[in-house]
């Protein structure tokens, strides 16, 4: 599963009536079938290019209790979390996608969901513990 799309991205109005029927097709097939993990993704994803954190984050909330052994979800749930200022949060769904065996740190370096993260205090343990993982995988 890949990570979240940017959520900077400014849309065309083409693009933003796209992602909004996107949303409602996608909406309906989550409201038939709660525990569709891929439409659950996509969803989540799609809310978050459209803007809509509070309700991707409610996405990622859902998916961390469907998958909870999935890195990449409580990555999406990290991002989720610092879109919205979260940041305490957002760091613990970072250490816990790490523990779950997340890796790409060179996007977690440049996703811009995550910019507002790392410019905080509490990246500082985060970057100590990244650096270790390093190490270990040399």
């Amino acid at each position: 599963m890949p990570e979240k799309k940017a959520a900077k991205k400014k849309l065309s109005r083409a693009e933003q009536r796209d992602l909004d029927t996107k949303i409602q097709f996608i909406e309906g097939l989550v409201k038939r079938d709660p525990v569709y993990v891929d439409a659950l993704q996509m969803l989540g994803d799609h809310y978050t290019q459209r803007g809509r954190f509070s309700d991707g984050l409610s996405v990622d909330e859902k998916l961390a209790q469907l998958e909870p052994e999935n890195p990449v979800v409580f990555y999406n749930l990290a991002c989720s979390y610092s879109l919205i200022e979260e940041y305490g949060r957002a760091v613990g769904a970072l250490e816990k996608a790490f523990i779950l065996g997340y890796r790409d740190f060179s996007w977690l370096a440049k996703d811009p969901d995550l910019k507002n993260l790392r410019a905080q205090p509490a990246f500082g343990p985060l970057k100590e513990m990244i650096r270790a993982l390093k190490k270990k995988s040399v």
